[in-house]
């Protein structure tokens, strides 16, 4: 399931005690020694409630694994460097793409750990965490246990949503309850939430347009309306098809046969194909006759890691957002308005 999630190889388918007095205090980072800054007033102890239960933090953590694939982005912007995260894609020092690398600081890069068959629950362990975080996660049951046994543990949110859906929005602001900085986070909420209203102030003619995310992989994959992917397509005033809720059911995403191709067939369509396939993609049959091709609707994201556009919007984080906004939303204008002589 978690090579699914990124949009190519995915080609388918995130201290101190409490003081007296309130008084702000300070933890230097586990990857090299980098202030953290000060936690707010009041921070802890802090409980999270988690979909296997709740999760106390009575202080400051020093040393933060991240075993969920986007939480770094969250901890960075946040001025919290973890000693561990996890490789998703893109093979980056530290697992760290340049818009979160950028807020390392003088810190160390993390360790790097990898989900490919499993969490390395071992390698975990001698990080000696004292937070490990799995927001962006497939954790179950059986991990969740594993995991507590080594560090508090904050997994996927208690709100009944399918693993891997969970929102920038809540990555950020959960991470910043369990590092002492809620109100920090809540601002840098509000500060990107601000830029897509921008954005859909600047574009009205998004508003109300069926729009979806699509890879290619044995056939088709839209992601469904839990996905981050469609949020943000939604968040800038889009609204995705309505069979796409049944079609998806409670998972992030759902393959479509060759008879449902039409729901492919929208007033903008993002495509995520993979190296060197946008060609073959372009000269599908299957595809080459609907609107949304004929009327230049499509935006097509090739599998590129050194582009940030393409890294950006499988991250969709705190950070990642702004790229997003700054280079996806001039190819959905181009898109949205049916003119091929504007192809995005």
């Amino acid at each position: 399931m978690r090579n699914l999630l990124r949009p190519l190889v995915l080609l388918v388918v995130p201290l101190l005690a409490l003081t007296a007095c309130g008084a702000e205090t300070k933890e230097p980072s586990a990857a090299g020694g980098q202030s953290q800054g000060a936690t707010e007033p009041g921070a802890y102890p802090v409980t999270i409630k988690n979909k296997f239960g709740d999760t106390v933090i009575k202080e400051a953590p020093k040393r933060v694994v991240a075993v969920g694939l986007v939480e770094q982005d969250a901890l960075l912007a946040l001025g919290v460097v973890p000693v561990g995260t996890t490789e998703w894609f893109g093979d980056k020092p530290g697992a760290l793409f340049p818009w979160a690398k950028a807020k390392l600081g003088g810190g160390a890069l993390p360790t790097v750990l990898s989900d490919k068959d499993g969490i390395q629950f071992e390698k975990v362990a001698a990080l000696a965490p004292d937070l490990i975080i799995g927001l962006y996660s497939g954790i179950t049951a059986a991990d969740y246990k594993k995991l507590e046994a080594i560090a508090p543990t904050v997994a996927q949110p208690a709100d009944g949503s399918a693993d891997w859906s969970v929102t920038w929005q809540t990555v950020t602001k959960t991470v910043g309850q369990a590092v002492g900085k809620p109100k920090a986070a809540e601002e840098l909420v509000k500060g990107i939430e601000k830029k897509f209203e921008e954005a859909r102030a600047a574009h009205p003619e998004f508003t109300g347009k069926t729009a979806i995310m699509a890879s290619p992989y044995e056939g088709y994959f839209v992601y469904g309306p839990q996905d981050p992917r469609s949020k943000m397509l939604t968040d800038l005033g889009f609204v995705l098809p309505p069979q796409m809720g049944k079609l998806v059911g409670d998972k992030f995403g759902a393959n479509l046969s060759a008879e449902n191709i039409s729901l492919t067939d929208q007033q903008v369509v993002v495509w995520f194909p993979p190296k060197d396939g946008t060609a073959k993609l372009k000269a599908d049959p299957l595809l080459k006759n609907l609107k949304a091709r004929t009327e230049a609707r499509e935006v097509f994201i090739e599998e590129n890691y050194d582009d940030e556009l393409y890294g950006a919007t499988s991250f969709v984080s705190v950070l990642s957002l702004p790229i997003v906004l700054d280079k996806l939303v001039p190819k959905l204008a181009a898109a949205v308005d049916g003119n091929p002589s504007t192809n995005a």
